[in-house]
């Protein structure tokens, strides 16, 4: 299954173009012309109708459910369309967990909140996103396509389940579930209630829900596509964007220069905006290659599915289901690059497009923290360099290059 997130500026025209991308995938590759249609679903957080497209079930329309409390349309032969709407879901889980927590609650004096006084809490949309991303990918599907927030947000959102399983692990160590026959003994000697059963329980719960989106994630046939509207501050803002996706794993399969104005006019104004628009394209080709693809401006919004094929066959004019993502995002992810002869350790971590400036690198025990601008990664250390100690770091060739050198007290001797 190839799962395609697409991100980038706001207001760049990110649902259009992953509404494009999806219905661009539903045509056969190269390789198996005349074949039936690929099964694609697009999924989005837009609300009601977005770009004409019916995305929510109807009367007369095909559904398929993809999850509980959410259905795919058929929007046409092999396009399916869902749109999220996190609020009942929210208000689900709250009462299951109000109700799980009822003899806490009514030691505490607590009022319980009934169904139709809750509301919707910031950040319950973003939960909704990722199971419904891990449940899609589970699903019967060639392609999915998610239209995430953007490019910040929807970085953030992509490294959630691995910081949140971070501090689930430092919370509540799994480990300490080993004592729990021992919990009414260490109670008594300590003075104090041991966690209970339940709420390890439900620790280990989200820690697998959370590592079943992180693999879909980090997956190598998870790929992202970058949109924006080419201009100065837009290859700034793709920049650091790149910078920040190959933190955490995330590979760059295409950049989507959309609404690009005709190189020739002759208005004088519109000629000057399209030379500013050539530079930063030209930037862009030389950054990243033919991975760069250009959207023409069609002077209105594209809405319906005929405005959407015309901009599905600037995307992928020669879709032939191949794997084509920038070479220097797909270097290889974190890894102990070799062992040099002085035997120190080299760690090489790609980080295209940071400069020297926006890194920091500081080791907490057997993590390193990097931060790289505005982003931030605690990393666990492999194995074999938690007996290290950090000797140096450079950037070079769009890596950082950690060195270790093995601490005599900890390695093993060799005669």
């Amino acid at each position: 299954m190839h799962l395609v997130l697409v991100t980038g500026l706001g207001g760049a025209g990110r649902t259009t173009v992953a509404a494009a991308t999806a219905l661009a995938l539903t045509r056969p590759t190269a390789a198996t012309p005349g074949a039936r249609p690929a099964r694609v679903l697009l999924l989005s957080t837009e609300p009601g109708t977005p770009l004409g497209l019916p995305v929510t079930p109807a009367p007369g329309l095909h559904t398929t459910e993809i999850a509980d409390g959410l259905c795919a349309v058929e929007i046409t032969a092999g396009l399916w369309a869902a749109a999220l709407d996190s609020a009942p879901r929210f208000r689900a889980e709250f009462l299951a967990w109000q109700e799980r927590g009822a003899t806490a609650l009514d030691l505490l004096g607590a009022t319980k909140l009934a169904d139709e006084e809750l509301t919707e809490l910031p950040g319950s949309e973003q939960f909704a996103l990722l199971k419904a991303l891990t449940a899609a990918a589970a699903g019967d599907w060639d392609a999915v396509v998610v239209d995430l927030p953007p490019i910040h947000e929807a970085i953030a959102l992509l490294a959630l389940p691995e910081q949140l399983r971070r501090y689930l692990r430092r919370l509540l160590p799994p480990e300490r579930q080993a004592a729990r026959a021992l919990r009414p003994v260490l109670a008594q000697l300590a003075g104090v209630p041991m966690p209970a059963q339940w709420l390890y329980d439900t620790a280990a719960g989200w820690d697998a829900e959370l590592a079943a989106v992180q693999r879909v994630v980090t997956s190598p046939d998870t790929v992202v596509h970058l949109v924006a509207e080419p201009g100065p501050a837009a290859a700034d803002a793709l920049r650091t964007a790149r910078t920040g996706l190959a933190l955490h794993d995330l590979h760059v399969d295409a950049v989507i220069a959309n609404r690009v104005l005709p190189r020739h006019s002759a208005d004088p104004w519109l000629a000057g905006l399209a030379a500013q628009q050539e530079k930063t394209l030209h930037e862009w080709y030389g950054e990243w290659g033919p991975h760069v693809r250009e959207v023409s401006h069609t002077g209105r919004e594209p809405r319906g599915l005929e405005a959407l094929r015309d901009v599905a066959a600037e995307l992928l004019p020669d879709h032939a289901g191949a794997d084509t993502r920038c070479p220097a995002d797909t270097a290889g992810k974190q890894v102990v690059d070799h062992r040099d002869e002085d035997g120190t350790f080299v760690w090489a971590i790609p980080l295209p497009g940071a400069r020297k400036g926006d890194v920091h690198l500081v080791r907490r025990g057997e993590e390193l923290v990097l931060t790289v601008g505005p982003f931030r990664r605690i990393v666990p250390l492999p194995s074999a360099l938690r007996r290290c100690t950090v000797s140096g770091a450079a950037l070079t060739e769009g890596a950082l290059r950690v060195r270790f050198t093995p601490d005599p007290d900890l390695w093993p001797r060799t005669r």
